[in-house]
């Protein structure tokens, strides 16, 4: 199957006008697919591979860096799994498709690379252990999570970067069953929030050196979201108290559904359900013809949390397949710290 075969399976399969579906038509019929359900278990290493019995997953990475230029860079890696039937399969036959995003963003430049698989031909996949994650030759790889290393290249970019962990595993919402709304769709999400990094990016003007901190997420479902949710606003945060923050609103009408997670700095997470956070937009850029939120006021007052985030680069748009903004942020007020803010659904 060629590139532009695949690109239009994809585009079938995540629909940009989801009418009924939700954003990207993650709230589709998933009938034959299995469905989250409280209660399971998640076991590792056995979950940190792929699950072809559900019909989306992804495996994302998220790095606020400093070069040894004095600039503040950002890194994301993301590797997604679609599923047309519930099955996995080999050779052309497999129903897995796959698709990478890359990026790399700094305070004047945001540089952005796709690819695009089909599942059993050997050109992406995800093993649990040792583990591996690759499409083409983007890779994220190591004998566990606890130590990678991540690597992509496009013409205008590429990096090499190696990831230690100094804190656990971090399950999301109710044990790793993390709800998305109010009708009860869900997913299974966990994340390795504590990740140290080094490495080497490469710009159009040449190499930098960096360090910083990196987060992955992984998550899997079958329909994740409502057929009313148009979109997202997600931040994972790194604060310089050595606390962590993830929270999420998924825009539905006039209001939404919001989702946090405290993670104080010995990994201890604290789930909170719809209500206790609130995301506020303060200020809005013109990006890629469309009016977009990069400046929040984020709240979680059970922590004292009153922050404003600003992003590095309001024109981190990602011109992909799906298109999306995300890109690195700052924050100040009662913390401060560094993170990263993904926001969809912005038409």
């Amino acid at each position: 199957m060629n590139a532009r075969a695949l690109l239009l399976l994809l585009l079938l399969f995540f629909p940009i006008s989801g009418h009924g579906q939700g954003f990207a038509g993650l709230g589709a019929s998933a009938e034959g697919f299995r469905d989250p359900v409280p209660g399971a278990t998640l076991t590792f290493p056995q979950d940190h591979g792929a699950h072809p019995a559900f019909r989306i997953e992804w495996w994302y990475v998220t790095a606020n860096l400093a070069g040894d230029d004095g600039q503040d860079y950002g890194v994301q890696w993301t590797l997604f799994r679609t599923a047309l039937r519930p099955e996995d399969g080999t050779g052309w036959q497999t129903p897995q498709l796959w698709m990478g995003n890359a990026a790399l963003t700094s305070a004047t430049a945001h540089f952005v690379s796709e690819r695009l698989a089909r599942g059993g031909i050997g050109q992406a996949g995800v093993t649990a252990s040792p583990f591996a994650a690759f499409i083409d030759d983007w890779s994220m790889q190591g004998d566990t999570l606890a130590t990678l290393t991540l690597s992509a290249s496009a013409p205008d970019f590429t990096y090499d970067l190696s990831l230690a962990a100094d804190g656990p595993l971090v399950l999301q919402g109710d044990q790793g069953y993390s709800v998305k709304s109010g009708g009860g769709q869900a997913s299974y999400y966990y994340s390795q929030p504590f990740y140290q990094v080094t490495g080497t990016i490469t710009l159009p003007q040449g190499p930098v050196t960096v360090t910083g901190r990196a987060w992955l997420d992984h998550e899997y479902s079958s329909r994740p979201l409502s057929g009313g949710q148009t979109g997202w606003d997600w931040f994972s945060l790194h604060l310089d108290g050595g606390e962590k923050l993830m929270g999420f609103r998924l825009r539905e009408g006039t209001g939404g559904y919001y989702s946090a997670t405290w993670i104080a700095a010995d990994g201890t997470p604290t789930a909170y359900p719809d209500g206790a956070l609130r995301l506020t937009p303060m200020a809005r850029a013109q990006v890629a013809g469309r009016s977009i939120p990069t400046t929040w006021r984020v709240e979680l007052p059970a922590h004292n949390l009153d922050i404003t985030t600003s992003a590095l680069n309001s024109q981190a748009w990602m011109q992909t397949s799906v298109p999306y903004w995300e890109g690195p942020i700052t924050a100040t007020g009662s913390h401060s710290g560094r993170g990263y803010l993904e926001m969809t659904g912005y038409d």
